[in-house]
Order: structure tokens, then sequence, then C-alpha cells
């Protein structure tokens, strides 16, 4: 049988040479080394010297998945999709990440549990969209579904409150009904639910400005009737009518401000 004659450290720290017979014979890391008692007089036959080898493989992508979870947490698919971008081989990666499991190196529980929480008190995204991402990071519905049991119906009404004051102030020279289409769909976009978005828009003040409103229907309606100035008169007041109710504004008002006008209109 044959034997280790020679044990050599490399330049690369936590690296060595493995010399059978007098001869280089393979490299192992300092953990295949540790895991299996690799001393100089010690046997080893073929077996051993692939079992050897494939440990050593399993410890470089060991090492390659630290590096790259080291920066932040990731899902078993993602360290199993950055380890075959490395070309390392299936069975390979199942014992990596096998490893990684037994020292909770990574746990979908934890990532998700960790993202809605992250969101929760960050963020701006209600549960579908937590859902969503979730599942693009590989994590199971069991998972998710747990995970967003932390994200009560009360929390969800508190993000999204904040978020419905933003899209308030952003949609804010809008008329008041496309206002707050505009805020319910910013919410929908962001994955909050029917009953919740609700909460969230009686939340915050909607009260319209009625100086306000007017004056927006004024310059829209303006801007309508320059536009269709080459119509006839009744077929631009229309157009005009028209585009303003599409722009949220109420008939009753519509036809007061296009009455007001008089000749002007016409």
């Amino acid at each position: 049988m044959a034997e280790i004659t020679m044990i050599e450290a490399q330049k690369r720290s936590g690296r060595f040479n493995i010399y059978v017979d007098g001869h280089y014979a393979f490299p192992v890391s300092e953990s295949v080394l540790v895991d299996f008692r690799l001393y100089k007089g010690m046997e080893i036959d073929k077996e051993l010297e692939e079992q050897l080898t494939a440990a050593d493989d399993v410890a470089k992508a060991y090492n390659r998945a630290l590096d790259y979870l080291s920066h932040q947490l990731r899902t078993e698919r993602e360290v199993a999709d950055k380890l075959v971008t490395l070309e390392i081989p299936e069975e390979t990666i199942e014992q990596t990440l096998k490893k990684l499991r037994e020292f909770t190196l990574v746990d979908d529980a934890h990532y998700a549990a960790s993202y809605v929480r992250t969101v929760m008190h960050t963020g701006d995204k209600g549960p579908r969209v937590i859902r969503q991402h979730l599942r693009q990071k590989g994590v199971g519905e069991k998972v998710i579904d747990a995970a967003l049991t932390l994200y009560t119906p009360e929390e969800q009404v508190t993000v999204g409150t904040a978020v419905a004051e933003k899209l308030a102030k952003r949609y804010q020279h809008n008329s008041s009904r496309n206002q707050e289409q505009k805020m319910r769909q910013g919410l929908m976009a962001r994955g909050f639910g029917g009953d919740e978005i609700k909460a969230m828009l009686d939340a915050v003040d909607l009260t319209p400005d009625v100086d306000e409103q007017q004056a927006l229907l004024a310059k829209q309606g303006e801007k309508f009737l320059r536009r269709y100035r080459a119509l006839s008169p009744s077929e631009r007041q229309y157009k005009t009518k028209q585009m303003l109710y599409r722009k949220g504004f109420k008939l009753d008002d519509i036809s007061q401000w296009l009455a007001d006008l008089g000749e002007s209109a016409e």
C-alpha cells in the first residue's frame, strides 16, 4: 500500500501538498488535513485518495461560499447559483450546502424573517411584493408564510400610511379623484391589499382645497380648449369636457366652468 512521505505547506495559507511514495500526489486544505488526520507515514489507498480529493473540492467550494456570504445574507438558491457560475459540480455544491446548513450559515427561514423585518422598519413594500421577492430568491412558500406573520395588518397600515402621505404630496396637483386613484395604484403596486389600502387612505387627509381644484380645472381646461381650437365650438367644448373628466374632475364642476367662460368657450 502507498504511504504519505511528506506533507508540505503551500505559500497560500491553509493549503498543503501531499506526497505519496516520494512523489507529489494532490493538494488538500487544512480542514481536510485535520478531519482525516493525515500524517507522514500514513498508509493511503486509491479509495482514500478519492475521498480526500472530494473533501478538498468541498472545502474549496465552502470557502468560496463563505466569501459570497461575507457581504450579506443569502438564500440557499443564491449560494447554489453562485457556485454554479464558478463551475463547481452539482454533487460538490450539495455537499457544500449541507455543511453550510450544519453551521447555520444558510438558513432560508432566518433570511425571510430578516427581510420582512427590514421592510417593516425601513422599506415601503407590502406582503405581495415581499412574497414575490422571496420566491425569486428560492424561498419556499411555507417559509414565506411563516415570515409574513411578522408583518401584521397593523404594521402594514403603519408602513403604507407613510407611503400614502408621500404619494399624496407627489400627486397634490392632480384632481382630487385622480390623486386618490394614483395613490391607490401606487399602494397596490407596492404589494398592499385592499382592506389595508382603505385604512391607509383614510389615515391621510385628502380633503380637497376647493380653490386649488378650481384653479387646476381652469388650467387644464384652457390647455384643452387651445388644443381643440380648430374644431367647432360645440365639438371643442365636448372634447374639453371629455378630457377634463378623464383627468378626474367632476362633470358638474366642468360644466359650470365652461358655462362661466360664456363666449370665450365659443
